[in-house]
């Protein structure tokens, strides 16, 4: 009776750890707890409300790559981070079919060793263009697995557009005739076009020699006024850049708003062109 007794309770302790999920490997398929956060993000999302957003239609992400460097007196080390998670999100969001993978920070900025360009400078992380271009196809290879078919590839930064160029090139060529096509949209980083808009408007710089400028801190202080030290400068009295004085700090938002709004326009309407639409 006692050994009966004992199989029963072997098979139910059984039964209920067949029933405990494997945490590592839940089921693909398990339905979704609660409705969905609001982002484009891949991060601030969960992998239920990214499959699901992928199935209602969102077939496109966007890889952008940033940097952490010197950028002048004024401007913390990840000013290019901090600008694309506003110009991503603006592009993807005026896609519509789209969502963002995370950030790239790291990109090259120089040679480690002896240092040269940015490395000379605490602060700056760089990493090789070998390093750099492996990573890029890596995460490029992994969203394709997931089953994106279109990925756009952003730099906001100049040292970083001739390894996503190589990437989006290689790969479309070993993936040709596949699911998933590349896309680099240069365009995204043409701060000539900037510049010229800029002045169409009436803001006219004198260079200062500075690693910094009227569109950079004004799209920063839109993201994160202090990102560019904003008190610190008014408190200095160094709340001016290129000529341009940035006073009052609103009104220079509002100009940060708009030039993320001016990119996203250019870099959509260069990407659609890529597409043939």
């Amino acid at each position: 009776m006692l050994r009966i007794a004992i199989g029963i309770c072997s098979i139910i302790a059984l039964a209920l750890a067949a029933a405990v999920p494997d945490p590592v490997k839940p089921d693909p398929e398990s339905p979704r707890p609660m409705a969905a956060r609001d982002t484009v993000f891949m991060e601030d999302l969960t992998w239920m409300e990214i499959r699901d957003a992928m199935r209602a239609g969102k077939d496109t992400v966007i890889v952008a790559t940033g940097g952490v460097e010197q950028n002048g007196p004024y401007l913390v080390t990840g000013k290019h981070n901090i600008i694309l998670k506003a110009t991503t999100e603006a592009i993807a969001r005026k896609l519509g079919n789209t969502l963002v993978a995370p950030i790239v920070p790291f990109v090259p900025e120089g040679d480690i060793d002896p240092p040269s360009l940015h490395m000379k400078y605490p602060g700056t992380i760089s990493v090789t263009e070998e390093t750099y271009e492996l990573l890029l196809t890596d995460i490029c290879s992994s969203l394709r697995t997931h089953g994106f078919k279109r990925i756009m590839l952003i730099g906001d930064s100049g040292g970083n557009q001739a390894g996503m160029k190589k990437v989006a090139e290689r790969l479309n060529q070993k993936w040709s005739g596949g699911k998933t096509t590349l896309h680099f949209v240069p365009e995204y980083y043409d701060f000539a076009q900037v510049t010229k808009w800029l002045e169409g408007e009436g803001i006219h710089q004198e260079n200062e020699g500075l690693h910094d400028d009227f569109a950079m801190t004004a799209m920063m202080m839109a993201v994160d006024p202090e990102s560019v030290r904003t008190s610190q400068r008014i408190q200095a009295g160094k709340f001016r850049i290129n000529g341009v004085n940035l006073a009052p700090a609103e009104k220079t938002i509002e100009w940060g708003k708009k030039i993320i709004a001016f990119r996203t326009d250019v870099t959509v309407k260069a990407y659609k062109k890529s597409l043939g639409q």
